[in-house]
């Protein structure tokens, strides 16, 4: 008898994952080989003293880096990525430190500085000194085999081992100097001028003569021209300035040029950004890279690195090889050390200045939600590699949404969230737990039902471990027992529906058809519907959700295409018009994560072509965002075609500080500003995920703008790993490759 039971569970089981299973003749999904590509981050060394200006930042050949400031020469120190080092005195070398020194560069990667007698280098065992008598000198700059144009801003001397080659008083005052190698030549920015110095001739002559010339740098055969109103180029061999002033720019007021490895860099009063090969420009700013966006100088680091010196301290921009999968294990790894309260994936509150060691674990209205999306995001990891930790990280999880029914005394309704009591309960959702030590979070949303039915439905479906499917089918049942016991709804402690947790006709249908909320609530009601029916098999879900098909009008609801939803007539009840006066982005997470359950369990062919078309057509209205959840969710509905090249973008140029920053975007003039649409669309074109504030899916990605200020860190569970594992599991996103 054991054994009959045992076969019949087992074909059970066959019989569910062959109707979840592709067909042989369905269409391949392409994928992505995971290759490294170059992912960037800041590590920072803050300035202690603020009485103290910096001026100039150089690395040599051997990694070490100095920066100029009036108070000496001085170092970084013990930072690390997440972690700000300060900037300390440098007295590695007290012959060196101990001088006047007025300036600092580079010849032939090797550290060469100026001081009040002469141009001298620890280099080449210490033979270079070139005294120059200049008593206030100014800045310098070397030419060929190691001769020195030297000026203090009136007068210039070329130097080459003391000996003066070249002298004269410049028209003006010479703010900078830069070497042309092709041309043999010097350019020289004075304070409304650009000349060039020929040793060959030894004359000076004037190139150009403005009033708002900032900053001068060679690259490609151009001299690169910086003002307060963008910059504009000059071919270094005919002199002739190639084009108008190019003002597109994150920021029009330039401060320093840098031609770093074949990148052009610019140092603004609003950030640091670098020209792409396509026209446009990779921005840093806010603190997410920078200490400060006030940029002084930039120059090339150690490692593949860039130093952007600002007026708070040094920010080493790294350049690092990494995969996909490498990055996902960065991220695993922040979400476990300081992400988990309870099992729930949480976020870090109340961080003091972006440190992440002064924060707390924060319970969260969406504590279902924001686990739900990690937990299918672990189990999706556990189908593609049978990790043990996967699998803990399942059971932990599951373990904390389970929870959320036996905290409280509704059979079949989820709590938002519980804590231990004394912490939450002066806050007006929060209930009493009949244990003592708890309390519960009440007005569990529809959101969270949702989160919850898709999640235990990936368990369900991909996790072969008996008791965890068992446990995931379980709180299918549960929680859908109790909306349709209670006539769609989620009824709370009190004996009334939640807010939100409404998916009766009496309530979706009293909106308009154009309203969201119709299409959205009968989308997710037939996807939860058909859920708990493909995994328990009991016949009522199948019955209710027909009978909102057929009698309430659900099916054309959540077909009714996403162009037709917009705002609700003048003469609409006020909720409706709330509802719709403009988009919501949580709407759609709703949506994706509801379609899983809309068009995996389908009753049937006929309807499961119905509600792909549906789905086609949000994403369609969805892909400007480039959001690479929505893209990646999209591959098992649309194989052939989803966007894929986008989600890569998304997951690529995610930044790895998940810090809450405050950022600014909407000065930017290299941005194409439109009327904003219904959507929330304010650009034409989605700026990268590391340019924006951070945010879940649940954000409008066309926000420019965000006031964080530091205090928050988000958890990569949902945010990363979800479309990252997914992307593993349907093949869009291949094992690592070195």
């Amino acid at each position: 008898m054991k054994n009959k039971i045992h076969l019949i569970i087992i074909a059970y089981v066959l019989i569910l994952s062959a109707g979840c299973a592709p067909k042989k003749n369905s269409p391949e999904i392409k994928g992505h080989t995971d290759k490294p590509f170059i992912q960037d981050y800041s590590i920072k060394y803050m300035l202690p003293d603020e009485d103290v200006e910096l001026f100039k930042t150089v690395s040599d050949r051997n990694g070490y880096i100095q920066i100029l400031s009036s108070k000496g020469l001085l170092r970084p120190a013990n930072g690390q990525f997440l972690f700000p080092g300060r900037l300390v005195a440098d007295y590695q070398y007290k012959p060196t430190t101990g001088k006047k020194i007025s300036d600092i560069g580079k010849y032939r990667n090797q550290l060469v500085y100026l001081d009040d007698k002469g141009v001298f280098s620890n280099a080449w065992a210490g033979k270079l000194y070139s005294k120059h008598l200049l008593t206030s000198s100014k800045t310098f700059c070397g030419g060929d085999d190691f001769a020195f144009l030297v000026t203090d801003g009136k007068k210039l001397i070329l130097l080459k081992n003391s000996k003066v080659l070249w002298e004269s008083d410049f028209p003006g005052e010479v703010c900078d100097i830069k070497y042309d190698e092709s041309n043999k030549q010097y350019w020289i920015l004075g304070k409304k001028t650009i000349s060039i110095f020929s040793p060959e001739k030894s004359e000076i002559e004037q190139i150009i003569n403005r009033s708002n010339l900032t900053c001068i740098e060679l690259f490609s055969g151009k001299l690169i021209i910086g003002t307060t109103d963008g910059y504009f180029e000059l071919d270094s061999k005919t002199r002739k300035p190639e084009a108008d002033v190019r003002n597109s720019l994150p920021c029009t007021e330039i401060n320093s040029i840098s031609n770093i490895e074949g990148n052009l860099w610019f140092g603004s009063s609003s950030g640091a950004f670098r020209l792409r090969q396509d026209g446009k420009f990779d921005y840093y700013a806010s603190e997410r890279w920078l200490l400060s966006d006030d940029v002084i100088d930039i120059s090339k680091g150690p490692d593949n690195s860039v130093l952007i010196l600002t007026g708070k301290g040094l920010a080493k921009i790294c350049f690092s090889e990494m995969t996909l999968h490498d990055k996902a294990m960065f991220y695993e790894k922040q979400v476990r050390e300081r992400h988990i309260r309870h099992g729930f994936n949480a976020t870090i509150t109340d961080l003091k200045d972006g440190n992440i060691s002064t924060g707390r674990l924060e319970d969260s209205d969406n504590d279902g939600l924001w686990t739900s999306m990690y937990v299918a995001g672990q189990a999706f990891r556990y189908a593609v590699t049978k990790e043990e930790e996967a699998l803990q990280n399942v059971r932990e999880s599951l373990d904390a949404m389970e929870r959320l029914f036996s905290i409280n005394p509704v059979p079949g309704f989820p709590a938002r969230s519980f804590e231990r009591r004394g912490y939450k309960y002066d806050d007006k959702p929060w209930q009493r737990a009949e244990n003592p030590d708890w309390d519960w979070k009440s007005t569990t949303s529809s959101d969270e039902a949702i989160g919850h039915i898709f999640a235990y439905a990936v368990i369900a479906e991909l996790i072969d471990i008996t008791d965890i499917r068992e446990k995931a089918i379980i709180l299918i049942d549960t929680l859908m027992s109790h909306i349709v016991k209670n006539n769609f709804y989620l009824v709370d402690w009190n004996g009334e529906p939640t807010l939100w947790g409404k998916w009766n006709p009496e309530y979706v249908n009293a909106r308009p058809a154009m309203v969201g909320d119709r299409r959205l609530n009968s989308s997710n009601i037939i996807g939860m519907l058909q859920t708990a029916f493909h995994f328990t098999g009991k016949e009522n879900y199948r019955k209710a959700a027909f009978y909102l098909m057929n009698e309430h009008g659900y099916l054309e609801n959540l077909l009714r295409p996403i162009s037709e939803i917009g705002p609700a007539p003048e003469d609409s009840d006020s909720l409706s018009k709330i509802l719709s006066d403009g988009w919501n982005h949580s709407d759609d997470e709703m949506y994706f994560c509801g379609y899983w359950g809309l068009y995996r369990y389908a009753f049937n062919d006929t309807l499961k072509s119905k509600y792909k078309a549906a789905i086609i057509d949000h994403w369609e209205t969805e892909r400007p965002e480039k959001e690479g959840l929505w893209n990646i969710m999209t591959a098992f509905v649309k194989p052939e075609d989803f966007d894929l090249e986008e989600a890569i973008w998304y997951l690529q140029e995610y930044p790895l500080d998940l810090i809450n920053w405050s950022i600014n975007n909407s000065h930017r003039k290299d941005i194409e500003v439109i009327e904003p649409d219904f959507r929330g669309q304010t650009i034409s074109e989605v700026l990268p995920p590391d340019e924006l504030p951070v945010a879940r899916h649940n954000a409008n990605r066309f926000n420019l703008d965000g006031n964080g200020r530091g205090k928050s860190e988000y958890s990569a569970g949902d945010i990363w790993l979800l479309p990252y594992w997914m992307g593993r599991y349907f093949k869009a996103i291949s094992e690592p490759s070195r």
